[in-house]
């Protein structure tokens, strides 16, 4: 059997691009298939930047378009990053010439992922990126393949390490949110600007890949429903655990007769449950199939290591020659999204109330609860110094969105209110 050479070429040196070139340098024939995996050429910002890894032997690209398009390249990886721009251009140039891509750009499957796909099968070409959702961990795998045999109904987790990271050390170590942010900047964990991270966005992406896979639908990032984590108050963390919760930034997309609804959230977690646990810069998430029932997965979702081995993986599938969908169907089958109309949905949620200590305070705001048929599962009145006021806590039964905001309008306009409420969901898992 006559071994292949498969010449790689590498736009984005970071981090990940970094950690690829070391790998496939030390075990070029990794891949079961028997074939080499060499890389030959690469591209990035900058040629002159000081690197863990010797690039003095490659070929050089200032525009990973011309790497892309290169004759000289047989299979094109992409991990410079962003929806569009140079990235965007690299991987279509690549798939119009009917080359593979790999690619751990999550914004860029997120958000273009059907045209990419349809442009992909329409020149025979595989678009894999099971680097773009969970690093190392292979939930993109375990969708697309493990569960085919099943219908999805649900998938939610932890899906960005940074705030995984920023709020397990909130309640370990009683700091605010502005100083643990710089913490993580200074590990590395968040960048010099984290709205990505912070803001929500990059579970964002995630979770909508993750839907599409789940759903056979195509990806639909701007229909998801996005809250960071840069307004959660040590104390909520505080009071939540009090209650018997943790709070988490959780992703999360549900299908039902209405559609499909994607979210990502702070959410409370009960203290005993596997996603309570992952603590750090973890990623973990919960799979349910109709048949098979609940898989949870738990790895790191970040790092040179993890991120370099899933790109590597991907390349692994290439050499042996896997044939499938970019996603669960063929690009002209996909389902199309629809959305699940944010104030139909159901759920539990956390209210803190900063009211005035003073008679009947109570009464007013369960009486406009009833009003508005929300109903309490539990209740707290802890007098917290320094708080301005005395929170009251509450979680309540599911109950439709719309009724909730309903009712925080109202309260907010009682006397005894000092603040609008403080809404924080109760995560469905």
């Amino acid at each position: 059997m006559t071994q292949k050479t498969w010449r790689v070429g590498v736009a984005g040196l970071g981090t990940v691009g970094g950690g690829l070139l070391q790998f496939l340098a030390e075990q070029p024939d990794f891949a079961p298939a028997g074939d080499r995996a060499v890389v030959t050429a690469v591209s990035a910002r900058s040629k002159s930047r000081p690197r863990t890894v010797d690039i003095s032997g490659l070929a050089w690209f200032d525009d990973p378009v011309a790497l892309a398009s290169s004759p000289d390249v047989d299979l094109f990886v992409e991990l410079v990053g962003g929806s569009d721009g140079p990235a965007k251009a690299a991987v279509e140039a690549a798939l119009k010439l009917g080359k593979p891509v790999v690619t751990a750009n999550k914004a860029l499957i997120a958000e273009h992922g059907a045209e990419l796909a349809a442009l992909a099968e329409a020149n025979d070409a595989p678009l894999l990126f099971e680097a773009a959702v969970m690093g190392g961990t292979p939930a993109v795998k375990m969708l697309r393949e493990a569960m085919v045999g099943d219908e999805v109904v649900g998938v939610a987790g932890i899906l960005n390490g940074t705030c995984n990271f920023i709020l397990s050390e909130m309640e370990k170590t009683g700091r605010d949110f502005a100083d643990v942010l710089r913490e993580a900047q200074g590990l590395g964990y968040a960048e010099a600007d984290p709205t990505m991270d912070v803001g929500g966005f990059d579970a964002g992406h995630k979770i909508s890949i993750l839907a599409a896979l789940a759903f056979g639908c195509a990806p639909k990032f701007d229909a998801a429903e996005i809250e960071g984590i840069s307004d959660v108050e040590l104390l909520d963390i505080k009071l939540a655990k009090d209650l018997g919760y943790r709070i988490k930034l959780v992703a999360s997309a549900a299908k039902s007769d209405d559609g499909v609804a994607v979210k990502v959230h702070p959410s409370l977690v009960p203290l005993e449950h596997p996603l309570a646990q992952a603590g750090g810069a973890l990623n973990a998430l919960f799979i349910e199939g109709k048949r098979i029932g609940r898989i949870f997965i738990q790895g790191p979702g970040a790092g040179a290591g993890p991120t370099a081995a899933a790109v590597a993986a991907d390349i692994a599938d290439v050499m042996t020659g896997a044939k499938r969908p970019v996603f669960q169907a063929p690009a002209g089958q996909l389902k199309p999204f629809v959305a699940v109309d944010p104030a139909r949905s159901v759920g539990k949620a956390y209210l803190r109330i900063m009211v005035r200590d003073e008679p009947g305070a109570i009464a007013a705001i369960s009486e406009t609860l009833a009003e508005c048929a929300v109903s309490i599962d539990s209740f707290l009145q802890k007098p917290v110094e320094g708080a301005g006021g005395v929170p009251i806590v509450l979680v309540t039964h599911a109950t439709p969105e719309s009724n909730l905001l309903d009712a925080i309008s109202r309260i907010e306009k009682l006397h005894a209110v000092l603040e609008r409420p403080r809404l924080l969901r109760v995560a469905r898992i």
